[in-house]
């Protein structure tokens, strides 16, 4: 079984649309509100085979959980995909050593791109991206 796809943003309508668009793709998602939610999660046994992270958010910002998850050996190793709607996104996640960024508003064949990419194996329908073309 792949591991569920762990959204981490503080906006509860972009949360829930997210999750919502995921499951109806056949991924497993489980969410949080914040990094430290986030970060009890992953230390609680479970496991995620992506997290998309937003960066600005109360209790621990998306810099802070970056920064908790590489220190722990079991979490360090779970990409992350950075999603803002910021214009240096890009730099951002290069300075987090990111996976890769989604701008928001999100577009739904980057987000099933990515989702396809670190979710391998999984029993969603595979979308092709148009991204960029």
């Amino acid at each position: 079984m792949i591991a569920p796809i762990l959204i981490v943003e503080d906006d509860a309508d972009i949360r829930s649309g997210v999750a919502e668009v995921l499951r109806e793709e056949g991924y497993e998602v489980a969410t949080a509100a914040h990094g430290a939610e986030a970060l009890e999660w992953l230390r609680t046994g479970n496991s995620a085979s992506l997290i998309l992270l937003d960066l600005m958010m109360p209790v621990m910002d998306g810099w802070e959980f970056r920064c908790e998850q590489l220190q722990d050996p079991r979490a360090a190793r779970i990409p992350v995909v950075v999603l803002s709607g910021a214009g240096d996104v890009g730099q951002h996640a290069s300075s987090l050593g990111a996976d890769g960024f989604l701008v928001k508003p999100l577009n739904l064949d980057e987000l099933f791109g990515a989702a396809e990419r670190y979710c391998k194996g999984s029993s969603a329908s595979k979308v092709q991206s148009t991204a960029g073309a």
